[in-house]
């Protein structure tokens, strides 16, 4: 993962208060993508 998109991906989860600085520093970029697409990506089962 670029390391702009780590930064978006990063900024997002710290909006929405999952996790703080220290948590969010310690994780790898699967486990960043993991959460952001976890908390952020609309799945066609949100709308039914």
């Amino acid at each position: 993962m670029s390391q702009l998109a780590r930064e978006s991906k990063v900024k997002s989860l710290l909006e929405k208060q999952k996790f703080n600085q220290k948590e969010i520093s310690q994780m790898t970029d699967s486990q960043i993508e993991y959460y952001h697409w976890l908390y952020f990506e609309d799945s066609v089962y949100d709308y039914m």
